[in-house]
């Protein structure tokens, strides 16, 4: 699907990691990090939302970010 580093299914799955961590790598095809990006963000945005109080969840954005380079590094191996 994707060649690597640049490509547009690379760059596509990045933007999808950014809304949804996790997203990217589940158009890839990787289903298991997939979900370690989710439950990650989800278990991020618990944690600082507990410590805040607050409606803004920024550990969830923070996993989003690194969830998003994840996919947009991703080289397919042939």
């Amino acid at each position: 699907m994707s060649a690597g580093q640049g490509s547009t299914g690379n760059v596509i799955a990045a933007i999808c990691s950014l809304f949804i961590p996790g997203l990217g790598q589940l158009v890839q095809g990787r289903v298991l990090w997939a979900i370690t990006w989710f439950l990650l963000a989800c278990a991020a945005g618990a944690i600082t939302w507990l410590i805040t109080l607050s409606l803004l969840p920024f550990g969830w954005f923070l996993v989003s970010v690194f969830s998003c380079i994840h996919a947009a590094v991703f080289r397919r191996e042939a």
